[in-house]
């Protein structure tokens, strides 16, 4: 992940953080409003789909809306964590899994 909080020449975008997830981008956005007093964030999607080209899909969240998405997404992960443990499977995908160490077993 790598993060930024340095003003852009255009004064828009005040932070940003990149999450690499295969053969995604997800980028976190914070951009200041054209009066500079407000703030909102764009999430966006990234997916390599050619050589050079990319597709992109983008969310724009607004602060009277944070804590709702928050609830939600926390919500969505929560019950995604639960089905996988009532079925007994493992919380991390199987590309996480390759990075873990192996458990050592005892004889």
């Amino acid at each position: 992940m790598e993060t930024s909080t340095v003003l852009d020449e255009k004064k828009e975008e005040v932070f940003s953080r990149r999450v690499r997830a295969g053969k995604r981008t997800y980028f976190f956005d914070v951009k200041a409003t054209k009066s500079e007093k407000d703030f909102y964030i764009t999430i966006t999607e990234s997916k390599k789909v050619g050589e050079d080209e990319f597709k992109k899909h983008k969310i724009f969240l607004y602060k009277e809306d944070f804590e709702k998405f928050a609830d939600a997404l926390a919500e969505a992960v929560d019950f995604v964590h639960d089905e996988l443990q009532r079925h007994g499977l493992p919380l991390t995908s199987p590309h996480h899994e390759e990075q873990q160490a192996a458990p050592v077993e005892e004889v």
